[in-house]
């Protein structure tokens, strides 16, 4: 009696246990509990993945070779600062290719203190075509771009989490998949374009100077339709000076609303980067157009105050992914660390600049591979069509259960009621993500646990038909039984553990619903219903078994 008991209260407790969990997961009755049983009681419950409740999935891949030619370019321009503060004479200083810098220089005097100076570089390494006593090439080493690609995918990771986290979308996805792809679910978002947007701009933030000395010798239109970029830019083409690229200001005609370009003649070189920045806010301004104030941390303020004081009277961009929002003629030494980015943008715009200037720019370019959005709809017809699945299932195992095996069937049926209530604790329990493929393994979880209580039941006709007495046939059926139904939960699992650690996304799901099934389908059949045969016996001392 004593062993009875004890399953008697580990089967009461797990069923407590699983309906204090599955609480927070049905939000009507939750909130109706009394704020005192809240504070003690779990607040989170099953979330509804992304093909339940509508939203977005992005696949994207981080375009490697870009993050390292960003990486050679930012040295160059670390390498002309340098030069200049130094006085070294130069013609120029470019990279050539994605990861050769090529440096041109007229006194051969100079190479042997150009190559001491190179190496405060110890990532490059000259490379033996340099040939020419007035060239010099050097290399970044293998090590370093290997460095640099894996960098790009974990430092993308973290600044699209930040983006998501301050666009508030709750419980998103945002995982490395493979070697350079990153996944991202948005369950439940309602604006699935700002979001694409929002994550995939890469957010580079660059100061660079106009040079208005060949802008007029280019003979570049002053206004042209948005259509006719890549024209101006084929005719200018042959006329760049070195060193520079023509860039556009995108402006919007107030009278008509159609979108222009203005073209712009400007240095590669890149005075200060978003990578200085401490802070971005939306402000609005006297004619009541939105803008975003940015603020300069320590070190990016005091070279932005150099930088300004050293080319007053001369023209500034302001660029973001290689497109111009303003140009503003520098009046004077600008101090205190603060700027403006100025445009033809609406507040929502607007903010989602400062969003994406606050959670940093991207290391490269993301080319968006797989692009899959669920409409609520069609969320809320899979969740309809899901239940009523279920339900039918349960019901045709319930039916046949009590008529095949009468009373016993009965018993059965209660361990399978037992069996989905301590799955959608045990879900609950863990704030799992329940998708179409988890809802299916779900169904799988039900046949399953009939399943086991066959082979049990089929042990007991045996048994009983050898002449034994109902409780030896019963204890008889289940040890029996025992070794066949854990070989079969076993190999069972090892496949739902493969799953789980090779699969993405909805086959996660499905894994995680069928490894937590078996666990309690055994617990169900083994004990579940054992307790029950146990009472029964004890209590009626029964002569004859229903099956």
């Amino acid at each position: 009696m004593k062993k009875v008991g004890g399953r008697l209260t580990l089967l009461a407790l797990v069923v407590v246990l699983s309906v204090i969990f599955f609480i927070p997961t049905y939000q009507p009755f939750y909130q109706a509990l009394p704020g005192w049983l809240k504070q003690v009681m779990p607040n989170k419950g099953i979330t509804l993945g992304l093909d339940l409740q509508g939203g977005i999935h992005l696949v994207m891949e981080v375009d490697e070779d870009r993050a390292v030619e960003i990486a050679v370019d930012r040295s160059v321009a670390s390498l002309q600062d340098v030069l200049v503060e130094k006085k070294i004479p130069v013609e120029s200083v470019t990279r050539t290719g994605q990861t050769q810098v090529t440096m041109q220089f007229q006194n051969a005097e100079l190479k042997e203190q150009i190559q001491k100076l190179i190496d405060d570089y110890p990532t490059f390494s000259e490379t033996a075509s340099a040939g020419s006593a007035n060239r010099l090439v050097w290399e970044l080493r293998e090590a370093e771009v290997k460095r640099i690609k894996d960098s790009a995918i974990n430092q993308a990771l973290e600044t699209i989490r930040n983006r998501i986290d301050q666009f508030g979308v709750a419980e998103p996805i945002v995982q490395r998949q493979g070697l350079k792809q990153i996944v991202v679910q948005l369950p439940g978002v309602k604006e699935p374009k700002r979001a694409r947007d929002l994550i995939k701009e890469t957010a580079l933030l660059e100061f660079k100077m106009l040079d208005e000395d060949n802008q007029s010798k280019l003979d570049l239109p002053s206004r042209i339709p948005k259509d006719k970029e890549e024209e101006v830019l084929k005719q200018a083409e042959s006329k760049l000076p070195a060193g520079d690229q023509i860039l556009f200001e995108r402006g919007v005609d107030k009278d008509t609303g159609r979108e222009y370009r203005i073209p712009y003649l400007v240095k590669k070189r890149v005075m200060l980067t978003g990578d200085v920045l401490s802070d971005a806010r939306v402000s609005i301004g006297q004619f009541n157009d939105p803008y975003v104030s940015i603020t300069f941390d320590g070190k990016g303020g005091r070279e932005f105050e150099r930088i300004t004081g050293d080319n007053i009277k001369k023209r500034m961009a302001v660029v973001l992914d290689n497109t111009i929002y303003s140009a503003p003629v520098i009046q004077d030494r600008i101090t205190g660390g603060r700027a403006q980015i100025t445009g033809t943008f609406s507040m929502q715009e607007a903010n989602d600049l400062a969003i994406v200037l606050r959670a940093g720019a991207l290391p490269a370019p993301l080319k968006i591979i797989q692009d899959l959005t669920v409409g609520p709809s069609l969320g809320k017809d899979s969740i309809e069509k899901g239940v009523q699945a279920t339900l039918f299932a349960g019901a045709m195992v319930v039916i046949f259960m009590i008529v095949y095996y009468r009373l016993s069937g009965v018993i059965a049926d209660f361990a399978l009621m037992l069996n989905l209530l301590c799955l959608i604790g045990a879900l609950s329990a863990l704030n799992a993500t329940l998708t179409l493929p988890g809802i299916a393994g779900i169904v799988l979880t039900i046949g399953m646990g009939v399943d086991s209580n066959v082979l049990i039941f089929e042990r007991i006709r045996e048994e009983l038909r050898s002449g034994k007495a109902v409780r030896l046939a019963i204890d008889g059926g289940y040890d029996k039984a025992l070794l066949t139904i854990v070989d079969s939960h076993v190999t069972t699992l090892i496949t739902g553990v493969a799953l789980f650690l090779f699969g993405t996304g909805p086959i996660k799901g499905f894994a995680v619903t069928l490894c937590l099934g078996i666990g309690i389908n055994l617990f169900t059949a083994l004990i579940g219903t054992k307790v029950i045969f146990d009472l029964l016996n004890q209590r009626h001392k029964v002569g004859q078994l229903s099956i």
